[in-house]
């Protein structure tokens, strides 16, 4: 195990993406989000995606020398086109813009269509809220999910992300998750180890409940909570897909493949200014204050750190390594 500065992991990751293809301010994007990961200890969305990136600059599935297209179609309504290419990028053009209409009006949206998967969705609200606006998002992905009673894959993991701003320029609430009962990095991470999974996160082909992670990525994964998860799960399809011109879930490829068409993904965000209430952040307050009665008990995302330098296997950073100089 080698233990790497975050200002390491995102040099090499820029240096690996701008070998394969990414131009400077795409490869600069998409390796600050891998830092972020690696950071906050996401390690499904940080690293570990680098490879499948590179492959895919070089396939040709996702472009890495495109610049994306902003336009309004409304006064608050945004849209960027990411030219197939990341959706890193894609939303730095955006995010000024947006966050301009929200102030101005209160609420705006920000549709990022044409784009590859975000891997971590709360990377994209973190920043919205940060910069002081409450930030709502959505997206879909490869499908991987049957509906209940059903075995047929119809969407996928379908995150939902919620951050909140505490008015300093940091979070009173963060969350990032899946409408599924697992990520489905954590069932192909087990694969790897040769583990099993627990009973409740996944269905085989069959449709009967499986703790073979094996089985797991042939069937479909569980929503969460049944039905409610289901629901959520749509409700992000619906707008991550018909608001921001991406394809529905169960067009796109399997996500880490390294040939085929592009994602064609779609990210959807309703910014809201919390100033339109004048009793916002004294209502914040009070709610942190109730939930933080009970020893242990918090706000989600409250008292993250960050963690620097962190600790990576060997065998990553050796691939990390390689993918820097141009192999692979």
């Amino acid at each position: 195990m080698a233990s790497i500065s975050l200002s390491e992991i995102e040099t090499r990751t820029q240096a690996a993406l701008a070998a394969h293809g990414a131009n400077p301010f795409a490869a600069a994007e998409v390796a600050r989000a891998v830092r972020r990961a690696e950071a906050t200890g996401n390690r499904i969305c940080g690293l570990y995606y680098l490879e499948s990136y590179c492959l895919q600059l070089r396939s040709g599935r996702v472009r890495g020398d495109v610049t994306p297209v902003v336009t309004c179609l409304r006064p608050a309504a945004v849209h960027v086109d990411a030219q197939m290419g990341f959706a890193q990028p894609a939303f730095a053009y955006g995010l000024t813009p947006g966050l301009d209409a929200a102030r101005q009006y209160g609420v705006a949206t920000l549709a990022v269509g044409h784009a590859h998967t975000c891997t971590a969705l709360g990377y994209f609200t973190e920043q919205i809220a940060r910069a002081g606006c409450i930030a709502i998002g959505m997206t879909n992905a490869s499908p991987i999910v049957a509906p209940p009673g059903g075995k047929t894959r119809v969407i996928g993991t379908n995150p939902i992300a919620f951050s909140v701003p505490d008015g300093h320029g940091g979070l009173a609430l963060h969350f990032d998750q899946s409408t599924t009962a697992v990520a489905l990095g954590k069932i192909t991470m087990a694969k790897t180890a040769g583990e099993r999974i627990p009973e409740g996160w996944a269905l085989d082909a069959q449709g009967r409940p499986t703790t073979d992670p094996d089985a797991a990525l042939k069937g479909s994964l569980v929503s969460a909570g049944g039905a409610k998860g289901w629901g959520f799960g749509l409700m992000a399809e619906v707008l991550a897909a018909g608001m921001t011109g991406g394809v529905l879930s169960r067009d796109v490829g399997p996500l880490k493949a390294p040939e085929g068409p592009p994602h064609d993904l779609g990210q959807y965000y309703i910014l809201i200014d919390p100033s339109a209430s004048p009793d916002f952040s004294d209502r914040m307050v009070r709610l942190a204050a109730a939930v933080a009665q009970d020893e242990g008990a918090r706000l989600p995302g409250q008292f993250r750190t960050e963690q620097d330098p962190v600790d990576v296997p060997d065998d990553v950073w050796a691939l990390v390594t390689r993918l820097a100089a141009g192999a692979g």
